[in-house]
């Protein structure tokens, strides 16, 4: 019985945390024939809990919070919070995406790519860490705006989607609210390679 319990309680959980994707304008057709898509990402204005902080109030709480229960584990905690875009999130975004789109109809999508006809935006808008006590767990949600530009003109939108709530989960336990938003990113990458593909008849 207490096993029913709880694989219910896991299954209202996933459901609870369904990625919702919209394509708010534009379409997909430029796309094919193309070699490589530059990729910007932006933090600017995301929120983060059910609170909607700011990431600056939210990164100031918690590291407060871990150091008044150990010295030292809240710097440690915050110098790991700012890397982790760099090490986790942007790579676990782009691997999806070069997943669908490179292996198959070798479209490359990388940063820094100048030269690069179009670029891709994407906004983080907001983020929920979740949480992992072994028995119980709750995924993270990363939710995203994703712009299609022409590189030379940003101003000229081309398509764009907005990714609401994308679960950051993994088989087993992960303690870390950086890799639980990393797999949230990932979702994010899949989902969306797979919506452009299907919506883009030429690939």
């Amino acid at each position: 019985m207490k096993k029913f319990v709880l694989l219910m309680a896991l299954t209202i959980t996933g459901l609870a945390t369904a990625q919702k994707l919209k394509i708010e304008e534009g379409d997909f057709d430029f796309l094919p024939g193309q070699q490589e898509v530059n990729v910007e990402f932006v933090y600017d204005n995301m929120k983060l809990l059910k609170k909607n902080l700011p990431e600056e109030q939210y990164v100031a709480e918690h590291a407060a919070e871990m150091e008044e229960k150990s010295p030292g584990k809240g710097d440690t905690w915050k110098k790991k919070w700012e890397a982790a875009p760099e090490l986790i999130w942007q790579p676990k975004f782009l691997e999806l995406m070069n997943r669908y789109f490179y292996d198959d109809h070798q479209l490359a999508f990388k940063e820094g790519l100048a030269d690069a006809k179009y670029t891709l935006i994407v906004e983080t808008v907001w983020l929920y860490p979740g949480w992992d006590a072994g028995v119980m767990k709750q995924p993270a949600k990363v939710t995203t705006n994703l712009k299609f530009v022409e590189t030379a003109d940003p101003s000229n939108v081309l398509a764009e989607v907005s990714s609401e709530n994308a679960p950051g989960d993994q088989w087993g336990s992960s303690f870390s609210n950086e890799d639980r938003l990393g797999e949230g990113y990932a979702k994010t990458g899949k989902s969306f390679a797979r919506l452009v593909l299907k919506k883009t008849k030429a690939f």
